[in-house]
C-alpha cells in the first residue's frame, strides 16, 4: 500500500469506527499519516447519567486503539442535527486543516448518507478537497433503496483489523447504553464478513468512490 497523508472526517465521534475502522487500522499499519476529525460530541444524545461530554472521552480511547497518535486526534462540539446552521464554520475548519495537512486522500460519509448532519460534512468536505481523492465510507442504516450506497472500492481488512476496530467500539459505553444496535459486535463483523464476500476475501469494508487522484 502506497504510504500517504490521510483524513478521517466523521460528522460524530463513533461514526469513523463504525464506517471505517477496519481501513484506518490498515493505514496505520502500512505507515500512512492518518488524521482522526469529529465534529460533534453529540452533547444532547448522552444517556441520562453520564456526563455530556463523554462521548468525547470515549472517541479518544477508542482513536488511539486504532493505532491514531493522540496529536491527531482533534475532536469539536458542534450541536448535534444542527449542522446546516453551520455549514460556512465546518467549511471553514476544513479548509484550513487542507492547508495544514494537504492530504491525499479524504473519508468522508458517503453521498448517499440521509443523516442532515452528515449531509453536510460530506458536501463542505468534497468542497475543501475537491483536488485530493475522496472516498465515502458506508453507514448502511443511514440509507435508504431509492438512493443506494455504491460499493465501488473494497479495502481487504485482516484478523487484527477487524479486532482494533471491535476493540475500538467497545470504548462507546454510552452509546451500548443508549441501545444503538449498529454497536453490536456480532453485527459488525457480520457486515465485515458480506462485504468479503463481495470482494472474494474473509473481511472487508466497501466505499463509494467520490474522487481518485493519482499523482506522479
Amino acid at each position: 500500500m502506497i504510504r500517504m497523508r490521510v483524513l478521517a472526517v466523521a460528522p460524530h465521534t463513533d461514526d469513523l469506527e463504525l464506517g471505517c475502522g477496519g481501513t484506518l487500522s490498515r493505514l496505520i499499519r502500512a505507515g500512512c499519516e492518518v488524521a482522526y476529525v469529529a465534529f460533534s460530541i453529540a452533547r444532547e444524545s448522552v444517556p441520562e447519567g453520564l456526563p455530556k461530554d463523554v462521548l468525547g472521552s470515549e472517541a479518544r480511547v477508542a482513536a488511539e486503539r486504532l493505532g491514531l497518535s493522540p496529536s491527531m486526534i482533534h475532536i469539536h462540539d458542534f450541536p448535534v442535527r444542527r449542522f446546516p446552521s453551520v455549514r460556512q464554520e465546518i467549511l471553514d475548519f476544513l479548509v484550513s486543516f487542507r492547508r495544514q495537512v494537504s492530504p491525499d486522500l479524504v473519508l468522508i460519509p458517503s453521498t448517499s448518507d440521509i443523516h442532515q448532519d452528515h449531509a453536510v460534512v460530506c458536501q463542505e468536505a468534497i468542497r475543501a478537497f475537491k483536488r485530493a481523492s475522496l472516498l465515502g465510507y458506508e453507514l448502511y442504516w443511514n440509507e435508504i433503496s431509492t438512493h443506494p450506497f455504491s460499493s465501488a472500492l473494497f479495502v481487504e481488512l485482516c484478523e487484527e483489523d477487524v479486532k482494533r476496530k471491535l476493540d475500538s467500539l467497545e470504548a462507546y459505553q454510552s452509546q451500548k447504553i443508549a441501545g444503538r444496535r449498529y454497536m453490536d459486535a456480532d453485527l459488525v463483523r457480520s457486515h465485515l464478513r458480506v462485504r468479503g464476500l463481495q470482494a472474494g476475501v474473509e473481511y472487508a469494508e466497501a466505499f463509494e468512490v467520490i474522487r481518485w487522484v493519482l499523482r506522479a
